[in-house]
């Protein structure tokens, strides 16, 4: 999408591209206001930042906030036809890039999280600590950079040195210099959500066979369980949808430039905006807890710090 701007040309009418980019501006606004009022509810409550399951939670947030930020600003970039210089591109590239993967991890580990609590109750405190979120939050950062990584040294491996002095609408395609360099990002791109869907798909198992084993309060949590992994694998395979994404539009773009600009633009606000959205979805309403601080908190104006939570 964020180079939407630079394929358009006389076969696009102008106002037709405003209407599209204004409704990116609300759906983005909406977003951010609905991420940042979650974010302040966790950070107003000390059990929330004690809770393993709510500080992965906030770590979505945050990224998600940030990744609608910087591809709206990269949008805006492209509809005013604002290049900048490939070096720069790169660096906000090493900054930013990650994030479009931190998200699909974290929701791996919140996942394993459940699986912890849900079948191994009696290590969850241990396995669960905040010493083992802290690594854990490193980990995900260093396998959400792996694949940035890997496009990057690519491009730097076969990119000259003029290059880098070029004016260019920063994108991520711009780094794709050859056809193999595509097939390499492909590929690890899939590989490496094929083995995030398949600790869900496992997990799910798990709690299920420990669901259908429970009776009372705890098939009662092991129900819930299951259906926070259904909607985290839900969420997973939009974003393994956003991956071929590319494969359709350049399949597209051979048939009518028109109708590549409507599929891009369709892609752009299902595969990547609404993902945005479900995990607040997912915690801010689901859960109890933190549904019940986030109604406290609204109708106080976030001026008090402890509220007594309902019992489960």
């Amino acid at each position: 999408m964020t180079n939407n701007s630079s394929l358009s040309g006389g076969d696009l009418v102008p106002r037709r591209i405003t209407i599209q980019v204004i409704i990116v501006q609300v759906l983005v606004i909406i977003f951010l206001v609905i991420n940042f009022t979650l974010i302040v509810t966790f950070f107003k409550n000390e059990n929330f930042i004690t809770t393993t399951r709510y500080i992965l939670f906030a770590l979505t947030l945050l990224s998600d906030s940030l990744i609608l930020i910087m591809t709206d600003v990269l949008l805006l970039l492209s509809f005013f036809q604002i290049t900048m210089q490939v070096w720069l591109c790169v660096i906000i590239s090493v900054l930013v890039y990650p994030y479009y993967k931190i998200t699909p991890v974290t929701l791996t580990a919140m996942t394993l999280e459940r699986y912890v609590a849900v079948c191994m109750p009696l290590h969850h405190g241990e396995l669960c600590s905040m010493r083992t979120t802290v690594h854990c939050i490193l980990i995900i950062h260093g396998l959400s950079a792996i694949p940035c990584a890997l496009i990057l040294c690519t491009f730097f491996a076969t990119a000259s040195l003029s290059s880098y002095t070029e004016d260019r609408i920063c994108s991520e395609e711009m780094f794709i210099l050859y056809k193999w360099q595509d097939h390499v990002r492909s590929s690890v791109q899939q590989a490496f959500f094929f083995i995030m869907f398949i600790i869900i798909v496992f997990c799910y198992f798990k709690i299920m066979k420990a669901a259908r084993a429970a009776s009372g309060e705890l098939k009662k949590l092991t129900n819930k369980g299951l259906r926070t992994v259904v909607l985290h694998g839900f969420q997973l395979m939009f974003c393994l949808t956003s991956l071929w994404c590319p494969l359709i539009e350049t399949a597209v773009l051979q048939i009518s430039f028109k109708l590549f600009i409507d599929v891009r633009y369709f892609n752009y606000i299902m595969f990547s905006l609404s993902p945005r959205c479900l995990s607040p979805l997912i915690y801010g309403v689901r859960d109890e807890q933190f549904c019940f601080a986030l109604k406290h908190y609204i109708l106080s104006g976030f001026h008090n710090r402890k509220i007594g939570f309902p019992d489960k």
